[in-house]
């Protein structure tokens, strides 16, 4: 047992060291313009272990993203059953703002500053988020059900939420702090739900 959990230690420190030392190079020297053999070199292993762990520099930097494809389904699922699904969304991604979730793209922690500015500024990343975005309507059409208002209605109560996400991103990257953008983030997603309410 001791052993697994050092082994799996090792791996999230080496995941980190990865991540870490590929996000220092993207930002200094563009995505592009970074080799897989510079991040495996600044993080002091081979290049062979870089694949080990990423199948390649693009999923490198959305992988997170890939984590959160399931949570609209998921808090759809989760529901109480006297609450609809568009308040349970609306609920969810207001506590998500008010704890500055880096879900909701309220989050001005350099880090994942650094990240989102990398996604938006290069197009293969850009392409590899609207996948996620895609694949998170097709999980929550199925969680709503199987006729085509389902899957119209999942298009848009995603479109609704990456647009304030997107929203917030833009002006985090233009340079307001998280906390100086939370009272327009609060009033955009009680728009924006008040409006998917009103056309669902």
């Amino acid at each position: 047992m001791a052993t697994d959990t050092l082994r799996e230690r090792k791996k999230a420190q080496t995941r980190s060291a990865l991540w870490n030392a590929a996000i220092e190079l993207f930002v200094e020297h563009g995505f592009d313009n970074v080799s897989v053999a510079q991040i495996a070199a600044a993080a002091e292993v081979s290049k062979m272990t870089f694949f080990n762990y990423y199948p390649s520099k693009e999923d490198l930097v959305v992988g997170p993203l890939s984590e959160h494809i399931g949570d609209p389904a998921e808090i759809v699922r989760a529901r109480a059953q006297d609450e609809s699904p568009v308040d349970a969304l609306h609920r969810h991604f207001l506590a998500g703002l008010a704890a500055r979730d880096p879900s909701t793209g309220l989050c001005d922690k350099p880090n994942i500053l650094a990240v989102v500015g990398l996604v938006f500024a290069t197009p293969s990343l850009t392409q590899r988020a609207l996948t996620s975005f895609n694949a998170q309507a097709e999980l929550l059409a199925a969680e709503l059900g199987q006729e085509f208002r389902h899957r119209a209605a999942a298009a848009m109560i995603v479109g609704a939420r990456n647009a304030l996400i997107t929203e917030n991103i833009n002006r985090l990257l233009a340079g307001a702090t998280a906390d100086e953008q939370y009272p327009t983030a609060v009033a955009n997603a009680n728009q924006a739900f008040d409006l998917l309410r009103a056309g669902l």
